[in-house]
């Protein structure tokens, strides 16, 4: 496990544990929590200078794109919640990508109308939605910033002309078999001097992506979204394999959005999350139905607790996958698969034994759902801060699968968010002009019931997001194991017909007693998680990063230099 935590204790009156006694408004450590070394140091140097969340969160993710490009960037979209210590409310800021005005809801389907190959969508021109992140990152830090906007991006684009050193990680994707790994610009990237791909240890520079952070250093968002960029991303993707209909006037256009938190009970606390187009909805609802069982007394080493929790995710993903989209394009009941009787309904269906298949229900008797034809790779990052005034952010952000497109503008891999919207050309997530493709990111912020900060908690992973945060969710507060100890539980992905998860994590007794009640866990969709998570207790934040990838979590006294 590659965890740095550097702990400090606080004189604090009251602590707070998971499920317990409230928390007292009070200075705390602060925290960074990131999915790289290099990322969460550039977050706790921007704390140390009396910043923000959101400012360290902008350092943060201007790192993530150069030391972690397969996974997150500048040219992508995240959902990011900030909590305020003075107020108690959690915002949410929406920085998802948009489909352009030129989108079709038949453009990922075959002459023959069916659906394109998933690796053929996401290496072509029309995989590419309108960048969303910076310009979320500016409305949050118009609204909280404390640093100077053009102070957050020259450690990253110093370490991008200096280079950075290859690690184990990335230099799976560089030579995977994801279909993006073969892609033209991911070769020219990391190709070395003699030809061959680079391996862990070399060193890595991006001096495009260094002067991209400069011109956005100094002049804002407008880098990205006006002058040459918007063209030379409208170039780019009007190059074969199927060229996209993606105009500078659609990057131009893009504007971000407030949200409020989708904010629920769950014990003794308050879980807060992203609503749709996110999929905090589903979360929210996977931890509602789990209290409705015998769960939380049973704990890790019991087959029956994971049997509830993969039913409970069967039930849950067939739910969000029926009804969950863009709420600016339909009616998404959000409040109805959250109503209790609802949620008793649906984990009353949780039997003795799997069954073969989950259909959706219908919440508040709405007409019958359309089938859904959405599949998302594991991708994206997720990072927690804490500032040394006690606000946070939680948030998580992608370029939707491994390299995004493959296709390189300026140093940035762009996104291909818009293979995250359903092939199909009905349902609640299928294409439009305009749309935000649902996602399954699901950052969350954790309160008392008083309104205290408890704890932040998040991942990567896909359509799997929903279950590794419920799984982590489970282990810290029901549970009430080190937040460590619950990010490195076994992870299970059980949607539709699949039980999927890292079997070899299981101990045998729980791999045959799932069998024993028709559940099969087979190896996939389970092992590439990145959580990161924090939790106050006994007066300290108990932080864990997840021993899948490289992450690691800061935690430092509330030292702060002006």
């Amino acid at each position: 496990m590659r965890t740095a935590v550097i702990l400090l204790l606080l004189a604090i009156a009251t602590p707070t544990l998971a499920g317990g006694s409230r928390a007292r408004a009070t200075a705390r450590p602060m925290v960074v929590a990131a999915a790289h070394p290099l990322a969460a140091e550039a977050g706790m140097q921007v704390l140390r200078q009396g910043g923000d969340a959101v400012d360290a969160a902008i350092a943060v993710q201007a790192m993530l794109g150069l030391v972690e490009p397969q996974s997150s960037g500048l040219a992508g979209g995240a959902f990011l919640l900030r909590y305020d210590a003075r107020t108690r409310q959690v915002q949410v800021y929406d920085g998802r990508e948009t489909a352009p005005a030129g989108a079709d809801p038949r453009m990922f389907l075959a002459a023959d109308g069916t659906p394109l190959r998933r690796a053929d969508a996401m290496l072509s021109g029309r995989a590419t939605g309108v960048p969303g992140v910076v310009a979320m990152l500016n409305m949050a830090h118009r609204d909280h910033g404390t640093r100077p906007w053009d102070s957050l991006f020259q450690t990253t684009a110093s370490r991008a002309e200096a280079g950075f050193e290859i690690t184990p990680r990335l230099e799976r994707f560089i030579h995977g078999p994801a279909p993006q790994s073969s892609a033209p610009d991911v070769r020219a990237y990391f190709r070395r001097d003699d030809g061959s791909l680079a391996h862990r240890g070399d060193l890595q520079r991006n001096p495009a992506y260094a002067a991209f952070l400069r011109r956005l250093a100094t002049e804002g968002p407008d880098a990205l979204y006006r002058g040459e960029i918007p063209a030379l991303i409208a170039r780019r993707l009007a190059e074969p394999p199927l060229a996209g209909a993606l105009t500078p006037a659609d990057v131009e256009s893009y504007r971000p959005v407030r949200r409020a938190a989708l904010c629920r009970p769950y014990r003794r606390l308050v879980v807060c999350t992203a609503p749709p187009p996110a999929s905090g909805v589903g979360l929210l609802q996977l931890m509602a139905m789990l209290a409705q069982t015998d769960i939380r007394r049973r704990g890790p080493e019991d087959p029956l607790a994971w049997y509830r929790f993969a039913e409970a995710s069967r039930l849950m993903y067939a739910d969000r996958d029926a009804w969950v989209g863009d709420p600016d394009f339909g009616t998404v009941p959000t409040n109805a698969l959250l109503d209790a009787s609802y949620v008793r309904q649906r984990a009353a269906l949780i039997g003795s034994r799997g069954v073969p298949e989950r259909a959706p229900g219908q919440p508040s008797g709405r007409e019958r759902p359309q089938p859904d034809a959405t599949r998302e790779p594991g991708g994206t990052s997720h990072f927690v801060i804490v500032d040394g005034r006690g606000n946070a952010v939680s948030m998580t952000t992608t370029v939707e699968s491994y390299f995004g497109s493959g296709r390189m503008v300026a140093g940035l891999f762009l996104n291909n968010q818009l293979t995250d919207f359903s092939f199909l050309p009905q349902g609640p997530n299928a294409i439009a002009p305009g749309k935000r493709p649902r996602s399954s990111m699901a950052p969350v912020l954790i309160l008392d019931r008083g309104g205290a900060l408890v704890g932040a908690v998040g991942s990567p992973g896909g359509n799997a997001i929903p279950a590794y945060v419920a799984k982590t969710l489970l282990g810290v507060l029901d549970w009430n194991m080190p937040m460590q100890a619950a990010i490195d539980l076994p992870n299970l992905v059980a949607r539709g017909t699949l039980w999927n998860g890292e079997a070899a994590r299981f101990p045998p007794r729980v791999i045959e007693g799932l069998a024993a009640r028709g559940i099969v866990v087979r190896p996939g969709s389970g092992e590439d998680s990145g959580i990161h998570g924090i939790l106050w207790r006994k007066g300290r934040w108990d932080g864990g990063a997840d021993s899948r990838r490289e992450g690691v979590v800061l935690i430092e006294p509330r030292r702060i230099v002006h």
